[in-house]
C-alpha cells in the first residue's frame, strides 16, 4: 500500500494503543514490555515521522541519528575512528554498554528517561541508524527502566512485513516483535 492509503489506519491504531485506558494492554500484549513498535515501509520513513510530529506535537522525538553523532562527538572523531578500526568486526564493543563503560545505548536510554521525566511521550525515530551497531530495537525495549516507566515508548521501525508475518528491519534484517505491541 502507499503512504496515502496506509497511514490513516496505522495512526488510528497507534492512537488506540496509546490511549490511557489501553496502556495496560500494551504490557499484556508485549509480554511485560512497555513499548509500541510502529512499523512502516522504509521508503516512507520521513512521511511517517512528519505525520507523527503533526499528530503528537507534545511528544519528545528522539532521533537516533543525532544520538549517534552526539556519541561520536563525545569521543572525538580521531579516537572514534581508531576505536572503530580496532573493533570493526565487533561493533557491540563500540556501541553497546558494558559493565564499566556507557556508550550509545545508554545515551539513547538517557534521552528516553529525560522525556519521561518531562512527562512527554517518547518516540524513537530514525532507528535505521542503529544498523551495524549491534544495538537492536529489542535491546532498548527490554531495558529495565523502559519496561517500568508509566508512559510507553514508541519505536518507529522502518521494516517490511513478510507474508509469514516476520519483520525485516530496513527490508532485509530479521527484527524482533518481542516486548512490544506491534502497530503495523
Amino acid at each position: 500500500m502507499s503512504f496515502e492509503t496506509d497511514h490513516r489506519e496505522k495512526f488510528q491504531n497507534l492512537a488506540v494503543a496509546l490511549a490511557k485506558e489501553n496502556r495496560d494492554n500494551i504490557r499484556i500484549e508485549a509480554n511485560g514490555g512497555n513499548s509500541v513498535l510502529f512499523v512502516y515501509p522504509p521508503k516512507d520513513e520521513q512521511k511517517y515521522i512528519d505525520k507523527a510530529k503533526t499528530n503528537y506535537p507534545n511528544a519528545e522525538f528522539i532521533d537516533v541519528r543525532e544520538a549517534l553523532v552526539e556519541f561520536i562527538d563525545s569521543i572525538g572523531w580521531d579516537d572514534f575512528e581508531d576505536y572503530y578500526k580496532g573493533y570493526q568486526t565487533e561493533p557491540e564493543n563500540i556501541f553497546r554498554d558494558s559493565d564499566d563503560e556507557k556508550k550509545l545505548e545508554s545515551l539513547i536510554i538517557e534521552k528516553i528517561k529525560k522525556a519521561i521525566n518531562n512527562d512527554k511521550l517518547p518516540f524513537l525515530i530514525h532507528t535505521g541508524a542503529l544498523f551495524g551497531t549491534e544495538i537492536e530495537n529489542v535491546h532498548i525495549m527490554e531495558n529495565s527502566d523502559v519496561m517500568k516507566f508509566g508512559i510507553p515508548l514508541v519505536v518507529f521501525c522502518p521494516a517490511d512485513i513478510q507474508p509469514d508475518g516476520q519483520l525485516k528491519f530496513l527490508g532485509f534484517k530479521p527484527a524482533s516483535k518481542y516486548r512490544c505491541k506491534l502497530v503495523k
